[in-house]
């Protein structure tokens, strides 16, 4: 049950990149975090995008994005969901997305910061109550976690 936040230069991504952008995204997150491929678990995967206007993005202090793409995106998802090959995994995978979504007459260097913040046991809140690993377990239906998943209270 990942939410991620991606920030992107205004306008880089339009219309049908956008749509493409959101949904690689969601299908990387889906595919590492092994959530099964049905409506009531995707549906946890929230995906909110940030542009950011023109001059408010820079690179060591100058505004690079004329030759450059800088893409961010901060996952935040439970703590114990990953492990070190599944971090790794994420953070090219969500790179290829930004990739694959790219305008093909976007002659600019692609550049990815992805953060993955994995939230401690116990420290999100889910429609007013706390939620543990086996609650995401659950509902996100992480395959590899199945063995944690307990009935609802």
């Amino acid at each position: 049950m990942p939410n991620i936040l991606v920030k992107i230069p205004q306008g880089a991504f339009p219309g049908e990149n956008r749509a493409t952008l959101v949904r690689k995204i969601n299908e990387a997150a889906a595919a590492v975090e092994q959530m099964p491929d049905e409506p009531r678990a995707r549906f946890m995967c929230w995906v909110l995008m940030d542009e950011v206007a023109a001059g408010g993005w820079t690179c060591g202090g100058a505004d690079a994005t004329a030759q450059y793409l800088p893409c961010m995106a901060r996952v935040l998802l439970p703590a114990g969901v990953l492990d070190d090959e599944s971090r790794s995994l994420y953070a090219a995978r969500m790179h290829a997305a930004f990739a694959e979504a790219m305008p093909v007459d976007d002659r600019r260097r692609l550049m990815t910061s992805v953060v993955l913040d994995e939230v401690p046991d116990g420290a999100w809140g889910v429609g007013g109550r706390i939620w543990t690993l086996p609650d995401f377990a659950r509902n996100a239906g992480y395959a590899h976690l199945q063995h944690l998943a307990r009935s609802p209270a």
